[in-house]
């Protein structure tokens, strides 16, 4: 068993796909029309034939509560991992990013909370050394 696809509610593709994109740094994989919306995947750069993320339309009422409820809660949807959460920080806030936690220690992980403009709260994480 194996995880391939990881699902993101969305009030947008077009907005989510610019933002995951051209400031996230994912790279598209998947972009079939399907009627209104769109079958639409981002990857890792670095892992192309890794997990994708696929950005989903939160039109059914319950996407679209289970999305606003994490978000009102303070909730992230998902987390990423990355290197360094702190230069991952400068880098997402040279891009205009709003972040709505700053970088900090979290047990044996460095966290830093942000909103990705398509109404939801997205988490980086970074293992820190032991020590």
């Amino acid at each position: 068993m194996r995880i391939t696809l990881v699902s993101i509610h969305v009030e947008d593709q077009d907005r989510a796909l610019a933002f995951y994109r051209d400031v996230l740094g994912f790279v598209p994989k998947v972009d079939i029309p399907m009627g209104a919306y769109r079958w639409l995947t981002v990857v890792a750069p670095d892992r192309p034939d890794g997990p994708e993320l696929v950005l989903e339309p939160n039109a059914h009422p319950a996407a679209r509560a289970y999305q606003d409820a994490l978000l009102r809660d303070g909730i992230p949807v998902n987390s990423f991992e990355v290197d360094d959460v702190d230069a991952e920080h400068r880098r997402l806030r040279g891009k205009g990013v709003e972040f709505t936690r700053p970088p900090s220690d979290a047990g044996p992980v460095r966290i830093a909370m942000f909103a990705d403009t398509c109404g939801n709260l997205v988490q980086i994480h970074a293992r820190r050394s032991p020590g």
